[in-house]
């Protein structure tokens, strides 16, 4: 039923990861330690995952209602954008603003994943609008503003950690330096308003650390051992070694920083055209449009340069789309002469669209599209620690796959280049109805990548079968979406990595679940029951060790095998 309701499936890695803890805790109760597996998880800060519980508890565990609060969240961010942009330059900008940040590719994209990052964005930007609200001299009730501005910050600490409090008081020090307005500094209610930031973000912190005390550990990547907890792995490991890029274990991966850059322009586009026009604004008078103008390229510059001397992933840009949506706003608002050609430009990229996509649906016009798109996929695992790694899986052949939503992406960029090659106000109307459409698409594009992208067939046959003990080869994130489906605890086979290894060796830790080829031997031939979830090109080595007679296939599905050792 839930995949009728919301296709595509939630997928493995960090997807159905996130679901899980939600659903872990409100089974065990424990609300201050996440855990994966019977595992300690203490990388992250909780309240994405008691969002997702309290919807589990209204509407009941399901991947949609696991979507729940994000989807809230990201309306929520669209509107806040557009009151705080009415607020600054009036109600026509405050409309382009939100209606940029509704239809931003990169929004789209990165709130596809259950990941907290447009929380965090909300949370920032609220905090940001609450500095501005409060240093305003004709506020009514700046003292409301200020503590709201703390409230947002600390409501942050416990979505993504120091960044969600950081980057607003850095940006928030920029903007009044060049705003020369530190004699306000009351105004900001800096002593309440810090107390009320401790009231909300402290006990937690406070909790998870007394619960998750320092260890001596001698087994992970010191010979001579050292003290670990949850000060050190959240604090030291998560914030300053991962800053420094030296993050401990290493499993992530980082783009380019000319590419980190360059892709807000396919984040915002058609509307990143527009850009040079914003570049001809005034910043510098003292009206409210020109502080706030200020404001977000302080709010863009920052969190660009602080990323670009940092890792770098796809999404970590996101708290500064707000600010370019607005200054973006600023300038569809104007009558700039770039805006014409800036929209023919948009027109005519579209139009190259649409040509492209002909050509791609006429070469595989009469390809056939066998079982799954897996079949017709390459494998490119030094990628997946990207966000967009799989993209780089496309092939000619899994276009054909691909019919429908490429057609429905093409009439898309046809409307688009359509209302761009006539006027403005028509290219406005006509790019914002191109993007919902292609919105559209890429989602039916995703559910055709369902089979890939997660394990949802192997974990419905689990749920038909009959009693067993479940086997995972490789790590817990490979097949996450196996455990939130069936909602089991598995054996990992040689999957004490990652993730899951800094929490394995912890004096808490479950016994058992990290297992050997030696233990997998032993456990597939006995006489108790097995299961097993393993990808295909991984399938040759455990058949070695058992013999391939003892595999029996249970289900198949996206290159990923459920077998049974009866």
């Amino acid at each position: 039923m839930g995949c009728m309701v919301s296709p595509p499936s939630l997928m493995d890695d960090v997807d159905a990861v996130q679901a899980q803890i939600a659903h872990n805790m409100l089974q065990s109760g424990d609300w201050v330690t996440a855990r994966l597996d019977g595992v300690a998880y203490l990388e992250k800060s909780p309240l994405k995952y008691w969002m997702m519980a309290v919807s589990f508890m209204v509407f009941g565990v399901h991947d949609w209602a696991a979507r729940i609060p994000l989807a809230l969240s990201t309306v929520l961010l669209c509107w806040v954008t557009a009151r705080f942009a009415a607020w600054a330059f009036g109600k026509r900008t405050g409309l382009y603003a939100g209606l940029v940040m509704a239809t931003s590719i990169g929004l789209f994209l990165f709130t596809r994943i259950l990941i907290p990052d447009v929380v965090l964005t909300l949370a920032i930007t609220v905090a940001l609008w609450g500095l501005m609200r409060a240093l305003d001299e004709g506020e009514r009730h700046p003292a409301r503003w200020a503590l709201g501005m703390w409230a947002a910050m600390g409501t942050g600490l416990l979505l993504k950690g120091l960044i969600a409090a950081a980057f607003p008081v850095a940006v928030g020090m920029i903007w009044i330096s060049l705003t020369r307005q530190w004699g306000k500094w009351k105004r900001l209610r800096p002593f309440s308003g810090m107390a009320l930031l401790l009231l909300i973000a402290a006990p937690w912190h406070v909790l998870a650390t007394l619960r998750n005390p320092p260890y001596f550990d001698f087994t992970m990547h010191s010979e001579s051992g050292s003290y670990h907890g949850f000060f050190w792995f959240y604090f030291i490991n998560e914030h300053v070694l991962r800053f420094l890029n030296l993050r401990y274990p290493r499993d992530y991966n980082t783009v380019p920083r000319w590419l980190f850059w360059a892709f807000h322009l396919l984040w915002f586009f058609p509307w990143s055209f527009y850009a040079p026009a914003a570049l001809k604004l005034t910043y510098r008078k003292e009206d409210r449009a020109s502080r706030t103008r200020l404001l977000c390229l302080s709010w863009a510059g920052f969190i660009l340069l602080f990323f670009t001397f940092s890792t770098t992933q796809e999404y970590y840009s996101m708290p500064c789309y707000p600010a370019m949506a607005m200054l973006l706003g600023c300038a569809m608002a104007t009558e700039s002469g770039w805006l014409k050609a800036a929209t023919k430009l948009a027109a005519g990229i579209a139009t190259l669209a649409v040509a492209a996509i002909a050509a791609i649906l006429w070469m595989v016009r009469g390809m056939a599209a066998p079982g799954d798109i897996a079949n017709a996929l390459n494998s490119n695992p030094d990628v997946y620690t990207l966000s967009l790694g799989h993209m780089l899986d496309l092939t000619l052949a899994s276009f054909a796959y691909l019919r429908l939503p490429l057609a429905m992406a093409g009439v898309a960029f046809a409307i688009g280049a359509i209302a761009g090659w006539r006027s403005k106000g028509a290219a406005v109307a006509g790019f914002a109805a191109m993007l919902v459409l292609f919105f559209h698409a890429a989602r039916v594009a995703m559910v055709v990548f369902d089979p890939y992208m997660a394990s949802r067939p192997l974990a419905e046959a689990l749920n038909r079968g009959p009693a067993g003990k479940l086997i995972v080869d490789d790590q817990y994130y490979t097949f996450s979406s196996v455990f939130f489906y069936t909602n089991r605890q598995a054996y990992l086979l040689n999957g004490r990595v990652n993730n899951l290894e800094y929490g394995s060796y912890a004096p808490d830790a479950p016994k058992g679940v990290f297992i050997s080829d030696d233990d997998f031997r032993r456990m597939w031939t006995s006489r108790d029951h097995y299961y097993l979830v393993i990808e295909a090109p991984k399938v040759a080595r455990l058949e070695t060790l058992v013999g391939a007679s003892l595999f029996h296939v249970k289900q198949y599905s996206g290159g990923k095998y459920l077998f049974g050792n009866f």
